[in-house]
């Protein structure tokens, strides 16, 4: 199954839970928008944790290189 239909499940039975009156296509919906926004934000957050892991080595690195503290 895609994240989108998961997505879309899982919001569906959130807000199936939540105890109003209104019917659960509407979580489902908002289910399936976080999904597909998770699948763009996640890739580019670990891409950015991990250029950012870098470049704090190889700043220490020259650090250590040219013998500052």
């Amino acid at each position: 199954m895609s994240a989108t239909t998961i997505g879309a499940l899982v919001g569906g039975v959130i807000d199936s839970m939540s105890g109003d009156d209104d019917s659960s296509w509407d979580g489902a919906l908002k289910g399936a928008i976080i999904a597909n926004a998770l699948k763009v934000a996640v890739p580019m957050a670990i891409t950015y944790a991990v250029g950012w892991a870098v470049l704090r080595g190889a700043g220490g690195l020259v650090d250590v290189v040219k013998g500052d503290k």
